[in-house]
């Protein structure tokens, strides 16, 4: 039979369409959607979402800027821009792109983005409200997560949810966002012992580790909903997820590919908060 494949780019599509109708409503209002993004290094990667980023604004109707700074910026100049962004009003939403360079700390920089305009999900406040089920805006790609598992109508409530990775951007968010919608939450780690016991026992496996091909068939259980949120290149340039998608595909009940899975979902939801964002602002929120 084979699994039923999520189509994370169709699913995007849904969802941009849906909120640029709402990003519409507010520029006959007065107020234009507008993100910062910061960028500091020439790291290519990051160069190429960032483009992405932009691109995807465009499409929407999000007014969009680009801060870039060299690698060899002092921390303090990157804090000013977005003290300066933070007191902007046509700016709704920052994103700082990470990795930043070493010289810099993380927490700081992240924490200085007022919580109303961290879009990206990452602030201290927004990653600590997840516990309690009040964050203002989730994490992207773990959100985009929870809208393919709920526009495919998978139920979440009482099913055994296994995310392995524990990362602040995926894995954790991840955890609480299912345990919030009624899951049964197991985490795993690179260091969990005999892994295959857990995942094989799995209704909803995440896999967020950047280990290629990492999760074969014999460690999904029949029929589970498999999210593949791993996206890695390998030496003959062609790219693969965390989960061997060949052999799990004839297991899984329903499988995200890579790429054209999670991935668009991710730009998709930054774009949803930005949105929301503007309209908190606009309505004094």
């Amino acid at each position: 039979m084979g699994a039923h494949i999520i189509d994370g780019k169709k699913i995007a599509e849904l969802v941009r369409a849906e909120w640029k109708a709402r990003a519409d409503k507010l520029i006959q209002l007065g107020t234009q959607p507008g993100l910062a993004v910061i960028i500091v290094g020439d790291n290519a990667a990051s160069g190429i979402y960032v483009r992405n980023k932009v691109k995807a604004c465009n499409e929407i109707g999000i007014y969009s800027e680009v801060h870039a700074f060299p690698a060899n910026a002092q921390q303090n100049e990157v804090l000013d821009c977005i003290q300066a962004l933070n007191e902007n009003s046509h700016i709704h939403g920052i994103l700082v792109q990470l990795p930043l360079p070493s010289h810099f700390e993380n927490n700081r920089v992240i924490t200085s983005i007022a919580v109303s305009k961290d879009v990206d999900g990452f602030h201290l406040y927004n990653v600590g409200a997840l516990v309690t089920g009040n964050t203002i805006f989730s994490p992207c790609t773990p959100y985009g997560v929870m809208v393919m598992l709920e526009r495919n109508h998978i139920p979440i409530a009482g099913q055994h949810a296994v995310v392995v990775g524990r990362s602040n951007i995926v894995g954790k968010p991840m955890a609480f966002m299912l345990l919030e919608q009624g899951a049964t939450v197991t985490i795993c780690t690179s260091k969990t012992r005999d892994l295959l016991q857990f995942t094989k026992n799995a209704d909803i496996l995440v896999v967020a580790t950047g280990k290629p091909r990492m999760i074969t068939a014999d460690m999904v259980k029949p029929g589970a909903v498999v999210i593949d949120v791993g996206i890695n290149r390998l030496n003959d340039g062609k790219l693969c997820g965390d989960v061997d998608y060949q052999s799990v595909k004839d297991i899984a009940g329903y499988i995200t590919p890579v790429p054209g899975g999670v991935g668009p979902m991710t730009i998709t939801m930054l774009l949803c908060n930005t949105i929301l964002a503007a309209e908190r602002a606009q309505s004094g929120g």
